[in-house]
């Protein structure tokens, strides 16, 4: 039970981020989180063929800034460095996902 209240108690997003590599993608992505208090609780990325590919899931419950405003300022950030960056609420994602 106690697992089940700290599971409600995050507030999971899942973003993808996917584009040409290049040096700072990382980089920029974390300082961005790392500025909104957003905790990234699991993180993969591999690069095939010159192609950047992560998948983050992160925690916004301790972000001041809501889902729609994050994700459209790392959609922003997406643009500025050439990689597209996409938010998902983790529930969303899964539905999305289920075969």
């Amino acid at each position: 039970m106690a697992e089940q209240t700290a599971e409600k108690m995050t507030d999971k997003t899942v973003i993808t981020v996917v584009g040409k590599d290049t040096v700072g993608i990382i980089a920029k992505v974390c300082t961005y989180l790392a500025s909104q208090h957003i905790n990234v609780l699991d993180i993969s990325q591999t690069i095939v063929q010159d192609y950047f590919n992560m998948m983050m899931i992160v925690d916004l419950n301790t972000s001041e800034k809501a889902f729609d405003e994050c994700s459209a300022e790392l959609d922003e950030i997406g643009k500025e460095i050439g990689v597209v960056i996409r938010c998902q609420r983790e529930e969303i994602f899964e539905m999305m996902h289920r075969i």
